[in-house]
Parts: structure tokens; C-alpha cells; sequence
């Protein structure tokens, strides 16, 4: 059905969703989120809170917006899936010829956010970044499916390529290059970064916007928390 110019904006041209967006708003009604219970650690909390996510049901629970500075200071974000968590950070693998890894190696700087929606959540973690070591690179390249292993040989991630006919023509000549190999190797190019969290931040969406936000700091003397206002 075509929609009309009358039915989709107003006189000023704006459009009825753009006239909808000032009111649009979820009431939060979370429990209250206080400083007795948070777990000794932030891994232990982030990994309670990601086992919730997973338990009710959400959607790539381990999804995270990663944040980059170029050297210009002009920031750019996109979405990374965490596949690493311990006490050293959270990690995520990529292409080290990409736009995001060429603003880490850089600025060794990083900002990523769960973004749990439904469960009124997100998570917040900044510091700085380090590469993955190659063992570790490699065990994580092993448990990956073999059509994703062939697309990080085949995608010269970031670059402009001239249409899609051009990606998938790189993608079917990996896939002829690796026809008789039992095992793809990681590219030298691929690989993961980790950031090495010094502030990680717990938001829970509370009544009339009075969010509840507690964090993890690091110092010289180890970790404190401390709550910030909403």
C-alpha cells in the first residue's frame, strides 16, 4: 500500500514518527540495585548479570557496542560480540586491518556497553586495550564455524569493495583455496583485542528516572565502588 505524503508527514515536512519520538518512553520498574548486592568483583558481577541475560532469553546476550577514537579524536561505535571474560577484561575478535583496530592501536583506548534492553540493564566497560597472544587467538579461531573462518580470510573489512558480486567472488576463491584443507588456519591479520577494564559501571533503569548506576574503580590500591547519580 502506497502511504501518502499528507499521511506520512505534516505540513513542515516532519513524519509522523519523528512527531511520536518526545513521547516515546518505558516505565521502569526494576527492583532496587544497592551496593550490598553487588558481587566481590566486577567478572563475577558482569558474569551474573550476562547469566540472567542468557536465562531469559535475550537475543545475543554477549553483543557489545564498541567505541573507538581516530587519531582526530572523531568517534565511531558498532556492534562486537564478547568472547572472552576474566579477570584480565573482556575480549573480542576482528580483523587487525580494520577501522576499529586501526583507532586502538592508536589510542590503546576503548569503551564497550551490553545493551540488555529488556531486562532494563547495560554494563559499561573502559580501559585500555591489548592484542591477544597467538595461543589464545588460535584456540578461540578453532571453535569457530568454517564458513566464518573462511569469510575473515575473504573480507577486507572496512575497505570499499565494488559491490557484492566482488565480496562473494573473494569469498568463493577461499573457499577453492581451502577446499582440501581438514583445518583453516587464522589469518595473520585476524585476531583479538582485549580491554583491560579500569572503570566497569552497572546501570539499572529505576522509577522516574532516578537510575540506579554503581561502579567498579580502579586505583593504586586495587578496586572501590562508588555510586554515581543518574
Amino acid at each position: 500500500m502506497t502511504v501518502s505524503r499528507s499521511e506520512a508527514e505534516n505540513a513542515n515536512g516532519v513524519s509522523d514518527v519523528a512527531v511520536r519520538l518526545p513521547g516515546m518512553r518505558v516505565a521502569y520498574d526494576s527492583a532496587a540495585f544497592d551496593e550490598s548486592s553487588l558481587a566481590d568483583t566486577w567478572t563475577e558481577q558482569l558474569q551474573n548479570w550476562l547469566d540472567h541475560a542468557i536465562s531469559a532469553g535475550i537475543a545475543e546476550p554477549n553483543a557489545m557496542v564498541l567505541a573507538t577514537a581516530d587519531p582526530e579524536g572523531h568517534p565511531s561505535s558498532r556492534t562486537v560480540l564478547c568472547k572472552g571474560l576474566d579477570q584480565r577484561g573482556v575480549v573480542f575478535y576482528t580483523n587487525y586491518t580494520s577501522n576499529k583496530s586501526h583507532d586502538l592501536t592508536v589510542t590503546r583506548y576503548a569503551s564497550v556497553t551490553f545493551p540488555w534492553y529488556p531486562l532494563h540493564r547495560q554494563v559499561n566497560v573502559r580501559g585500555e586495550v591489548e592484542k591477544v597472544d597467538a595461543k589464545e587467538t588460535a584456540a578461540y579461531w578453532a571453535s569457530r564455524p568454517r564458513g566464518s573462518q573462511i569469510g575473515a580470510w575473504a573480507s577486507p573489512q572496512s575497505r570499499v569493495v565494488d559491490g557484492r558480486r566482488a565480496l562473494d567472488n573473494a569469498l568463493h576463491a577461499i573457499e577453492r583455496r581451502f577446499a582440501e584443507a581438514e583445518e583453516i588456519p587464522p589469518p595473520p591479520h585476524w585476531g583479538g583485542w582485549r580491554i583491560r577494564p579500569d572503570v566497569v559501571e552497572f546501570w539499572q533503569g529505576r522509577e522516574d528516572r532516578m537510575h540506579d548506576r554503581l561502579r567498579y574503580v580502579r586505583n593504586d590500591d586495587g578496586w572501590h565502588i562508588e555510586r554515581v547519580a543518574p
